[in-house]
């Protein structure tokens, strides 16, 4: 991150004398194209360009740990407060939610479409030994499939069970080449365009409920940040204007993000 950190010191201008602040985030928003859709109308309205750096949800937490990120949007809400209070964060908000879902081989081998809860389905899945991709990179996706696996009883493990340390894009390219299991979050898998034989096996579940978060970081643990640029962003995100900006969004007619700041 040397080069965010030498950004950083040239003060709040690029070379071009255009405001900007760095925002660590996750592949889902980047890979869904949210991002493309939202961050013009924030800059058309404040001048102040959002340059996004999307990695999991752990590592997004890592990056404004250290102080090379101005804010953070990511979806671990346990996480989330936890990083406020430990001090690294000033302010967290809801800004909006979609769900997980379950992806598969069309013909279902595990049999998880008849499963009435998410548990049931990877009790399925780890029973028949399918093949089972998950991204295995401390992401929020990550975090929650990994919360399911143990409300289910099952401790995955073994050749079934593969840990890429990928993204969401490349997990789910990698699920349709070996014809594998995947959750993933709806808006990548809705924008994804690669499924091969994948298709969406189970959803509705309320546990696969994913909320996302907007966090502010402290001015006093990282005072050389951005605050006064990265507080206007925030505030946009919950805004009725950005609210709005979300809830517009979508991909082949489906809206794939749910404002819901309070």
């Amino acid at each position: 991150m040397a080069a965010q950190a030498q950004a950083h010191a040239q003060g709040n201008e690029n070379e071009d004398g255009e405001q900007y602040i760095t925002l660590a985030s996750t592949t889902s928003t980047e890979n869904s194209g949210l991002f493309d859709a939202i961050i013009p109308q924030f800059t058309d309205k404040t001048g102040i360009e959002v340059r996004v750096v999307a990695v999991g949800t752990g590592q997004a937490f890592e990056i404004a740990r250290r102080g090379d990120a101005d804010s953070l949007l990511v979806h671990d809400t346990a996480g989330e407060e936890t990083f406020v209070a430990e001090g690294y964060g000033s302010e967290r908000a809801d800004v909006m939610y979609n769900d997980f879902v379950l992806i598969g081989p069309n013909g279902d081998p595990a049999g998880i479409a008849d499963a009435e809860t998410v548990s049931q389905a990877l009790q399925l899945i780890a029973e028949a030994e399918a093949p089972f991709a998950s991204r295995g990179d401390d992401s929020g996706t990550n975090r929650a499939e990994l919360r399911l696996w143990e409300a289910a009883g099952v401790e995955p493990g073994g050749e079934w069970y593969r840990e890429l340390g990928s993204g969401m894009g490349p997990t789910l390219n990698t699920a349709a080449g070996m014809d594998a299991y995947v959750m993933s979050d709806r808006a990548t898998w809705v924008a994804f365009e690669n499924p091969q034989d994948l298709e969406l096996l189970f959803e509705g579940d309320e546990t696969l409920f994913n909320q996302y978060g907007s966090i502010l970081i402290s001015a006093e643990r990282h005072p050389h940040l951005k605050h006064d640029l990265a507080g206007q962003w925030h505030q946009w995100l919950l805004s009725e204007e950005g609210q709005q900006a979300i809830g517009d969004f979508t991909v082949n007619g489906q809206q794939l993000f749910f404002p819901n700041a309070e």
